[in-house]
């Protein structure tokens, strides 16, 4: 009760007070009332075949003059490791309802060339397979998210795979992958059964499909100790008959359903620029980044109905900002730049799924390298760091955090009529004991002043980053790949539990809080 009368007090406070050079918005946060864990897992990845995120941004071949451990490029690893990445989705998107596993095992040089139908017409020689893959995940530490073939594949084929991948025994398949150098089985938990299967992965209807995974998900088995945890291809942004459907059909069948939604600044057929826009176009993009809450909120309202103990998921899978390519790339390799708007799009999508974590367990940012709002740009041997690789290296401090709640009263960001909370924040406690709270300033023109009482907390010590840049156009280059980069942040002070901070325009902030 105590509590609640402080956050009161704090928003009449806020109601109440007049103005000044800098706004202020009044921030609690509640370090006694954290019930729910943050899945490292939201702070997942996706790696497709898909224009250079696999060949050249990931694999580059053992006979590479490009520094790598067996193929596979060790500035990319090392950078990933470095974010603490948490699983990786493979092989697709759209390109795993049309990749055959079976085509991407053996001896390279015998290993069946195909045509990447879905992304640019280009010859897929499928020298990065299974063991590739699996190869990867075990340099990087992090689960394999292994996404199967239902819209041109067979129950069988999936079947087969997981045998291959999962069996420590004598079978055909299980032979077969100590054949090809791999004795001992690999643990896979995240399965995808199917993707987009309400699009690409086989313009299927959602009865249809919900049989279909019905059938499907009884052949991906359990071997030894090894447990899948099987996604259901979930809906197309706001396809909310498709999560009644399925959780009313397969509900009891799954541990997860997928979610994909990506923030397009105008539309479809011209999606605007990754770098050349102006002040509205950034606001339309934040408001469409924001609608991820709406999202989240009301496909969780119909799960809950049927899964009121929230035992199943729900997994954004792919979600970010999708833009035109840049100009002289091939249409089809989706490659486009990054910039601080970008790192701002994802710190309020992580907000979103922070403060949901009773339901939002795993996510997947669409795509890892080269490809879409990527964290890493490669060159042939050189390496870039985007903005939104910045934004995913201050939030990894809440993996497996406690999150604490909050409460915010923040001024707006005003545009075309139109407004937007200024300041997004979470807030969390990590297992030995410190609090994190990242906040991000969405206005690109006003400083915010932020006051946060931090009620269960005798703090005494404050320390921070921040990104920013002069515009929020401003991106990384090859010539210039540190012009948007953290550097140390000192305008947070501690008082008497009360943490007051000056918010740049445009930035991101991270803080660590200790007793």
């Amino acid at each position: 009760m105590k509590n609640n009368l402080l956050v009161i007090i704090s928003l009449l406070f806020l109601a109440g007070w007049s103005g000044k050079a800098q706004t202020q918005n009044k921030i609690v946060v509640n370090a006694n009332d954290g019930k729910y864990a943050i899945s490292k897992h939201i702070y997942g990845h996706f790696s497709e075949h898909l224009g250079h995120g696999i060949y050249g941004g990931i694999w580059v071949g053992e006979d590479s003059p490009i520094p790598n451990t067996r193929g596979i490029r060790n500035d990319v690893t090392a950078a990933l490791k470095a974010l603490q990445i948490p699983n990786l989705r493979w092989p697709g998107g759209c390109f795993a309802d049309e990749y055959h596993w079976q085509d991407g095992i053996g001896p390279r040089n015998k290993r069946p060339k195909m045509i990447n139908t879905h992304w640019g017409g280009v010859v897929e020689d499928n020298s990065f397979g299974t063991h590739e893959f699996l190869d990867l995940c075990e340099q990087l530490g992090c689960e394999p998210y292994i996404c199967g073939n239902v819209g041109s594949g067979t129950v069988e084929e999936m079947s087969k795979w997981i045998e291959y991948m999962t069996f420590d025994g004598e079978s055909p398949m299980a032979n077969l992958r100590k054949q090809n150098g791999r004795e001992a089985p690999w643990k896979i938990k995240f399965f995808g059964v199917g993707n987009e299967n309400w699009g690409c992965g086989g313009d299927m209807f959602a009865d249809y499909y919900a049989d279909t995974y019905r059938r499907f998900a009884v052949y991906c088995r359990n071997y030894g100790d090894n447990r899948l945890y099987k996604i259901a291809g979930g809906p197309n942004t706001s396809d909310y008959e498709w999560t009644e459907t399925l959780m009313k059909k397969v509900g009891n069948k799954m541990n997860a359903l997928s979610l994909h939604y990506y923030t397009v600044p105008k539309n479809w057929s011209d999606k605007g620029s990754a770098t050349l826009f102006d002040e509205a176009e950034y606001f339309t993009t934040i408001s469409k980044a924001a609608f991820m809450r709406e999202l989240v909120e009301k496909h969780t309202a119909i799960m809950d109905k049927y899964d009121p103990q929230k035992r199943i998921a729900l997994a954004p899978d792919e979600w970010g900002g999708w833009y035109n390519v840049e100009p002289g790339t091939n249409p089809g390799f989706l490659y486009q730049q990054n910039t601080l708007r970008d790192a701002i799009l994802a710190a309020v999508t992580f907000d979103v799924f922070n403060q949901h974590c009773d339901r939002v367990k795993i996510a997947n940012i669409a795509q890892m390298v080269n490809v879409l709002q990527s964290i890493i740009l490669t060159d042939n041997e050189k390496m870039l760091l985007t903005p939104t690789y910045w934004a995913f290296d201050f939030y990894k401090v809440h993996q497996e955090a406690t999150m604490l709640p909050l409460s915010i009263a923040c001024a707006k960001y005003e545009s075309q009529g139109k407004s937007l909370d200024a300041v997004s924040a979470s807030a969390s406690r990590d297992k030995n004991g410190k609090i994190h709270i990242t906040l991000t300033n969405i206005d690109p023109n006003k400083p915010q002043s932020v006051s946060c009482d931090l009620l269960g907390v005798k703090a005494k010590n404050v320390s921070g980053r921040i990104l920013s840049a002069d515009k929020i156009s401003d991106h990384n280059t090859f010539e210039r790949p540190n012009l948007v980069a953290p550097k140390d942040f000192k305008d947070a002070k501690l008082a008497n539990g009360n943490l007051s901070i000056a918010l740049p325009a445009k930035s991101l902030v991270v803080l660590e809080i200790t007793e």
